[in-house]
């Protein structure tokens, strides 16, 4: 694994990945989105994951998407159909993993960094964090995904304003706009996204991927699959030894009543 991405994994099967390029504000030049990619490949096959945090190295970035410089010299459509196959292909790796995925977003997540944070199932964010759809201020759209992702988060007319607009949104606008759950302290934000995954890794492994598996069905299943989708989980679960252990305990506690 490159030095350009870190990653950890705690025993409660919490993994840690950071963006690890602070002298670029986080950003990723081409062997550091090939990393990545190879990475979240890796944890979609690991049965004991619970959850994934992504952040960044340092206080003033998360991720400023993809480095200029290195990217400048990649300038025919070719060179653009690989980067956005690579990273795309690798966000919707991402989205898919069955367990909660978290940002902790200290600093900027700025142009392709506001894409891997909004594929993420929740956002963690300081008083420091800024979002920015800027692509279009060079001449760009999204190219991960991101403005399908955004349209499904704030809607159309949201989305339209955001992306033309080229505004860096501050953590009120980004509270205001749903796309944070979690607004801590200036530097505390992965300890704040920790906080949540050490809460979901206590839950029954099966709850925690299908209850992503359920929600997912319904971004991408018609309402009446969806359904299906999630009323198909039930009753496994229900037959579960944490749900049969949970209702004995009731049922005894019931009859020392």
């Amino acid at each position: 694994m490159t030095e350009k991405i870190l990653f950890t994994l705690q025993q409660s099967g919490i993994a840690v990945i950071t963006f690890n390029r602070p002298h670029v504000h986080n950003a990723l030049d081409l062997e550091a989105m090939q990393a990545f990619a190879d990475l979240i490949e890796r944890l979609g096959k690991d049965d004991s994951l619970r959850a994934v945090i992504l952040t960044g190295e340092g206080e003033k970035a998360f991720c400023s998407g993809g480095d200029l410089a290195d990217l400048s010299e990649r300038r025919s459509e070719a060179d653009a159909f690989t980067m956005i196959g690579l990273m795309g292909d690798a966000l919707l790796a991402l989205e898919s993993l069955p367990v909660p995925v978290i940002a902790a977003i200290n600093g900027y997540a700025l142009g392709g960094g506001s894409e891997i944070a909004i594929t993420c199932d929740l956002r963690v964010i300081d008083e420091n964090a800024r979002i920015g759809f800027v692509q279009a201020k060079r001449g760009l759209t999204p190219g991960w995904g991101g403005g399908q992702r955004l349209l499904r988060l704030v809607g159309y007319a949201r989305a339209m304003e955001i992306l033309l607009g080229a505004r860096v949104l501050r953590p009120d606008e980004i509270r205001s706009l749903g796309l944070a759950n979690r607004l801590m302290p200036p530097g505390q934000a992965l300890a704040g996204a920790l906080e949540l995954a050490r809460q979901f890794a206590q839950l029954d492994p099966n709850v925690i991927r299908s209850v992503k598996t359920l929600l997912r069905a319904g971004l991408r299943q018609p309402y009446e699959e969806a359904l299906l989708t999630e009323r198909a989980l039930f009753p496994p679960l229900w037959v579960g030894e944490t749900h049969t252990k949970s209702m004995d305990e009731f049922l005894n506690r019931q009859n020392r009543a």
